[in-house]
């Protein structure tokens, strides 16, 4: 619920040029095995337009920490639900589930319940470790 409530507040408040991706009836998720085999012990960036509003660092057994860009980071882990990979917060949610994509320009990834025109989120390297804001900085 906070990864979709961002994605449509970043939508409603920018007027967001087109993705230049192929559609999606013509890509395969990744499995749940090519997934973790690309994230773990890796530091990843979400982005939309352009623009940053994620982080999230892959631990070993599926164990990961989030973050908004400069909000607090929360800790969870992920499973696989069919194609779809979900994640789970320290914070009460409800698992919120994706779809990733590999292609020749990236890692894409949609947010199951979005649109089938709505854009895709790129997923790439982050340029730096998790920044995290709030109390329990530098804990």
């Amino acid at each position: 619920m906070i990864r979709q409530t961002l994605l449509a507040a970043c939508l409603l408040a920018t007027a967001l040029p087109a993705i230049a991706a192929p559609a999606l009836a013509e890509d395969t998720p990744m499995s749940a095995a090519a997934f973790e085999a690309f994230v773990t012990g890796k530091t990843l960036s979400y982005s939309l337009a352009g623009q940053v509003f994620g982080t999230e660092v892959y631990k070993p057994d599926r164990k990961v920490i989030w973050a908004f860009t400069k909000e607090e980071c929360r800790e969870g882990y992920w499973y696989d639900k069919g194609p779809e990979i979900c994640f789970v917060y320290e914070d009460p949610n409800d698992p919120q589930c994706w779809l990733f994509y590999t292609r020749a320009d990236g890692m894409w990834a949609r947010f199951v319940g979005d649109a089938a025109d709505a854009p895709l989120s790129q997923v790439s390297p982050s340029q730096g470790p998790l920044s995290c804001a709030g109390p329990n900085v530098g804990a």
